[in-house]
């Protein structure tokens, strides 16, 4: 266990594979007839109230000011609430293995705003690899979900929304994070945001009545809720042991956990142009990452 604790590999497959786990999860309870907005709500609440246990039984609490108030759910829209609705929305509709490849589109959109928006200066590997992604997104939305059961454009629209909705969480997490806040105060902050955000909208939208086919799906939200908080803990220890860069390809593992998960386990079946834009995505997202890295090294460099 102190291996994996201390091995950045070990930490990226654990880590991308609780969250990969999200998608099966996700399209078991919806298709019990949980909505998404409720299923969204299990994960955030789950997530946040461990979080925050182990927060408490470690001596430390949550510091609130305006600035943090702000963060939390700015961070809870972006990041965790609207993404997950549009996710488990989308999973009966394209399936859950469709849905997770979606995940390895968040680093190069990630690395095209910074792009746009001045955080960081694009170089040619950098827009080789969006390019690369792109090419790869465009063959999997033209395959529309499952073979013989294509989705309607509309649901693959959704479906790349949720990249965009991450990797606006991303660069706005950078160019915001409180300064002297650690990164456990504010996932247990930003998760009980998200959980407030839901919990609003379920009751305005949907009433109590929404709650009632978690009745039946006990074992569901047990897993869920314990691999959302442990895939957290991982997620943090993999930040600190791998860093920025490293942590950006769990949306590659979590994407394959996915799709093999839908296939075997769900019975999902996928075209050959499925699985070959996924392949594609997946190379773009290393030469994106192998930009950043190339970028942190120029960085590093010209310091020292």
């Amino acid at each position: 266990m102190r291996f994996l604790w201390d091995s950045a590999i070990g930490l990226l497959v654990v880590t991308g594979g609780l969250l990969g786990m999200t998608l099966p999860f996700g399209k078991i309870a919806t298709a019990a007839g949980v909505p998404a907005m409720v299923w969204a709500l299990v994960i955030s609440l789950g997530a946040g109230g461990v979080l925050l246990l182990a927060l408490l039984l470690r001596g430390e609490r949550i510091r609130l000011s305006p600035r943090k108030l702000r963060y939390f759910f700015i961070t809870a829209a972006i990041s965790y609430a609207f993404p997950n609705m549009l996710m488990f929305s989308a999973i009966p509709h394209l399936g859950a293995g469709y849905t997770g490849i979606m995940f390895t589109l968040s680093p190069v959109i990630t690395l095209a705003f910074s792009i746009l928006l001045g955080v960081r200066r694009p170089n040619p590997l950098g827009g080789i690899g969006i390019a690369v992604g792109f090419v790869g997104a465009a063959m999997v939305a033209l395959t529309r979900g499952e073979a013989g059961q294509p989705a309607d454009y509309f649901w693959v629209a959704i479906g790349l929304l949720i990249p965009v909705s991450l990797a606006a969480g991303n660069i706005y997490r950078t160019v915001d994070w409180p300064e002297g806040t650690g990164p456990i105060e504010l996932a247990v902050g930003s998760h009980l945001a998200s959980a407030t955000l839901l919990l609003a909208g379920i009751l305005t939208l949907l009433g109590w009545q929404a709650f009632a086919p978690l009745a039946g799906v006990p074992l569901v939200i047990v897993g869920q809720v314990a691999s959302a908080s442990a895939m957290f803990a991982f997620f943090f220890r993999l930040q600190a042991v791998g860093g920025p860069v490293y942590l950006s390809q769990i949306g590659y593992v979590a994407a394959a956990i996915g799709l093999f998960a839908g296939t075997i386990f769900l019975g999902e079946n996928y075209q050959l142009l499925t699985w070959a834009g996924a392949a594609i995505i997946t190379a773009g997202v290393f030469i994106t990452t192998k930009a950043q890295s190339q970028a942190s090294a120029t960085v590093q460099g010209q310091a020292a």
